[in-house]
């Protein structure tokens, strides 16, 4: 998996939304990218619905838990944005990969 984050945007403005795809690995560094990328996003129109979709991205668990934060509290980082502007913002996660792992072989 390459390690730079690749983020695209898809707006609509007739709909009001914009989708924010993101590729690559995400760790609790690189996630503020992501975030300034958002905030830039949200700052096109106001009411702005915000999906990121990190669906295809090797997120980092702490990464993750930041940003479904940011989705519930509607507000992205204070270091991000220090004037808090609601920010309407839904996550889509990566599927989870299980990783099946063999029972141990007891010797009789």
């Amino acid at each position: 998996m390459n390690s730079k984050l690749n983020i695209v945007v898809r707006v609509d403005l007739d709909h009001a939304k914009a989708l924010v795809i993101a590729k690559g690995h995400i760790t609790v560094h690189s996630v503020n990218a992501l975030y300034v990328v958002a905030k830039r996003a949200n700052s096109i129109k106001q009411g702005l619905y915000l999906e990121l979709d990190v669906s295809h991205a090797v997120v980092d668990d702490e990464a993750l838990e930041q940003l479904q934060a940011c989705s519930q509290t509607h507000h992205l980082p204070a270091l991000i944005d220090p004037y808090q502007k609601p920010c309407d913002i839904s996550v889509l996660a990566p599927r989870r990969q299980h990783t099946t792992s063999r029972p141990e072989l007891l010797a009789a």
